[in-house]
């Protein structure tokens, strides 16, 4: 399980990338990627 700051340094690494992206749309569909299977990964149940 990860602690909020971990969670928080993850989300800003992952701002990072994207401003570092600059409209290379390959990139940023696997940056979506990534952040739609951590997400799922996070999830926890009701």
């Amino acid at each position: 399980m990860k602690n909020k700051n971990d969670e928080t340094s993850e989300g800003l690494n992952q701002i990072f990338e994207i401003i570092n992206a600059k409209g290379d749309t390959g990139e940023l569909k696997e940056i979506v990627e990534t952040s739609e299977r951590q997400t799922g990964e996070n999830e926890q149940p009701e």
